[in-house]
């Protein structure tokens, strides 16, 4: 069971917060701001690129250079492998923020604009 501060250690706290503001407002702002699913999630995106990179490196140079098609491949398994760990990290509720950020992202209307709309002859 955890045990509440002291009133002199949340002092001692306290006095260092402070001293960590007036010091590094920047750190301070950046470390309130970074939280585990804002991190997971740009490895995530990142990860995602790199997949897509290593995609497109594996097509068009299989058949010519053996090695770069390989390279590829493995740059897609590192990738996953990097999805995968990230995805784990931040657990059930961090996906389902993850996929409404994309749902509420900048290409939010693009599925919107491929969805099949009734025609005239079918609404009849």
């Amino acid at each position: 069971m955890p045990m509440p501060l002291s009133d002199d250690e949340q002092r001692i706290l306290r006095e260092i917060e402070a001293n960590l503001t007036a010091t590094d407002p920047q750190l301070v702002q950046q470390v309130s701001e970074t939280t585990l699913y804002r991190h997971a999630t740009r490895n995530i995106r990142w990860a995602a690129l790199g997949f897509v990179a290593g995609l497109f490196l594996l097509v068009l140079t299989f058949t010519q250079v053996l090695l770069l098609g390989v390279v590829g491949f493995l740059g897609m398994l590192v990738s996953l492998l990097v999805i995968e760990r990230n995805a784990r990290a931040m657990g059930k509720a961090g996906i389902a923020n993850f996929g409404d950020s994309m749902k509420n992202g900048p290409l939010s209307g693009v599925a919107d604009r491929f969805r099949m709309r009734p025609t005239s002859d079918e609404s009849s």
